[in-house]
Formats: structure tokens, sequence, C-alpha cells
């Protein structure tokens, strides 16, 4: 299940994808439009800036900005920093692969022949899906 700060950070994330001009935005505008916690959404902005996805300007006319043009932000990028691992169970995972302890032979497990298979499918979908195609709808 997405975690709800992953889905407040989209949701932040396409905020600021929709304004007309990159100018920064405060951060209680967008926690008000988008109905999310200050608090909550301060910490979620924060990651996305220390991870190159925004911008931040103090003072008056301040707030947060995109870096990139939203065709350019990946869902996979954005769900690997909030989110982290993609994959369902760790044996099947990209870049954060484990070995599960109860499977002593991967090749032969029904559930991992099955978590390539959703984890394949969602890479897709979040490969091809930029913030610009959320703004589109």
């Amino acid at each position: 299940m997405l975690s709800k700060k992953t889905k407040y950070g989209i949701k932040a994330l396409t905020f600021l994808a929709k304004q007309e001009c990159r100018s920064p935005v405060q951060i209680a505008t967008i926690s008000k439009s988008e109905n999310i916690s200050l608090k909550f959404l301060e910490s979620i902005l924060l990651t996305l800036r220390k991870n190159g996805f925004l911008g931040s300007k103090k003072g008056k006319g301040g707030g947060y900005y995109l870096l990139k043009e939203p065709s350019e932000i990946h869902m996979t990028s954005i769900m690997r920093i909030l989110e982290g691992p993609i994959a369902m169970v760790p044996c099947v995972s990209l870049n954060f692969y484990e070995k599960c302890a109860d499977c002593p032979d991967e090749n032969a497990c029904s559930v991992h022949k099955l978590m390539i298979q959703v984890r394949d499918n969602t890479l897709q979908i979040f490969r091809n899906t930029t913030l610009a195609d959320l703004t589109n709808n």
C-alpha cells in the first residue's frame, strides 16, 4: 500500500507542476490546497529538496519550486525517494535486493516468479509516467 508520505509528496509535486510560473509557492498554500498537515508536508518537501527535486527560497516571496521540468521527473525516482523499494518483496528488488530467509531456491519459488511480473509491470508504469503526465488529467 502506498504510504501517506508518498501520496502527499506526489500531490505536492503535482500542485507545484501546475503553477503557471515557476515562482516559489508558500508551504501553507500547498498544505491548504492539498489538505496536507503543514508539519508533515514540511518534512516531505525537505526530503524532496535534499534529493534535488525542489528548490526553496526564504523570506518574502519565498517558498518551494521545481528544479526540473515536470516532463523530466519520472515517477520511479519519486517513488524510490519517498517510498523506498518498488518491489513488494526484497528478493525481486533491483536496487534493494535481499535474499528471503525462508526461501531455499528463488528459481523454484512461485512467489518470486509472480512478484517479478508485478515488479516489471509496476516499473513500466512508473518509468513511463512523469510529473507532467499527472498534471494533464
